[in-house]
């Protein structure tokens, strides 16, 4: 039974290697295929990943980088029933493919299994603190998105349309976990590692930024939009938590913007305006442990909210089309 084992990538030549390495000595019985999705790598990511009996594609132009492109890039050159994914700063558990293939053939209602991240490197206070999270997606049993990665079943995709949106700069495995639900299939986490992850180091402030400018931040608004008129819509709307949050901050600056608009006492506006700020902070630093978290978190929540409206006018793609590409590697012979 031979898996795809997609692994994207974006200027990863500092754990490309281990990777690969780690998803070749992981197929079953060495039958099935490792593709490197790669999104435009400026280093020698793509040069490493030529050297070993690996499929290296990459996007060309028109096409451009974001987090849903690097899946479907590489599903579109796929060959065999079960998809894996992978990042390409991961290493892939060994024992993981042959309990999560037993576990599919056993449930055949279930359309992809995973297991847990493990985080080797969480230096960045507030990333830490997110990936510890137990938030309903990263419980055990059954889930509603597979974060991380995971195994797919061919099948599965083809009915819920297409692996990965390739406009949604984040967000695309809640999408694509929403898209198949909706069609009538189940998602699973195994009580076993699926990975290992070495994730961002950059300081919090850093980190928002790069999120910025690499657009993820702008990956509810796409999601939003691309969910626009589909049946799932208004379940959409209940299982992101964070809508409500930012429609919350929307109130708030609403309000602040009406004390300054029509308050005649410009000082007292101003006031209130900057009380009513420095009491969220304080409210959110007594939440989150200290006035340092508190201050990011406020500072999190403003960038979030700004980038919601222009993710959701961004310019769409079909997200099923073929993706601009090239092979740069195939190996000379591939597990039929």
């Amino acid at each position: 039974m031979g898996v795809s084992i997609i692994i994207k990538t974006l200027n990863e030549e500092k754990r490309v290697a281990a990777t690969i390495e780690s998803a070749l000595a992981a197929l079953p019985r060495g039958l099935g295929e490792v593709i490197i999705a790669d999104s435009g790598s400026s280093d020698r990511t793509a040069d490493i990943a030529s050297g070993y009996p690996v499929t290296v594609v990459q996007i060309a132009p028109p096409a451009q980088p974001s987090c849903g492109i690097g899946p479907q890039l590489g599903f579109q050159y796929s060959r065999f029933d079960h998809i894996c994914l992978l990042d390409g700063d991961m290493i892939l558990d060994p024992e993981f493919l042959p309990e999560a293939l037993r576990f599919l053939a056993d449930n055949p209602q279930v359309g992809g299994v995973t297991g847990h991240v493990e985080e080797m490197l969480t230096a960045n206070l507030e990333y830490a603190r997110r990936v510890q999270r137990k938030g309903p997606e990263n419980r055990t049993g059954d889930i509603d998105r597979m974060n991380g990665g995971g195994l797919y079943r061919r099948s599965a995709i083809e009915k819920a349309g297409y692996l990965s949106d390739r406009n949604l700069h984040g967000h695309e495995e809640f999408d694509l976990g929403i898209r198949l639900r909706s069609a009538g299939w189940r998602l699973h986490r195994l009580d076993r590692r699926y990975v290992q992850h070495f994730g961002h180091t950059l300081n919090s402030y850093r980190l928002l930024v790069r999120r910025w400018k690499n657009r993820y931040l702008q990956g509810v608004g796409e999601l939003l939009r691309a969910s626009l008129g589909k049946p799932y819509f208004t379940q959409l709307l209940r299982e992101l938590p964070e809508l409500k949050l930012w429609s919350a901050v929307y109130a708030w600056w609403a309000l602040s913007a009406a004390l300054l608009l029509f308050l005649p006492d410009t000082g007292l506006a101003l006031g209130l305006v900057l009380a009513l700020l420095a009491g969220i902070i304080a409210l959110m630093s007594w939440r989150k442990g200290g006035l340092a978290m508190g201050f990011y978190t406020v500072v999190t929540w403003f960038f979030h909210a700004c980038a919601l409206p222009l993710g959701f006018l961004r310019r769409r793609r079909p997200p099923a089309a073929p993706i601009e590409s090239r092979i740069l590697h195939k190996p000379a012979r591939t597990a039929a």
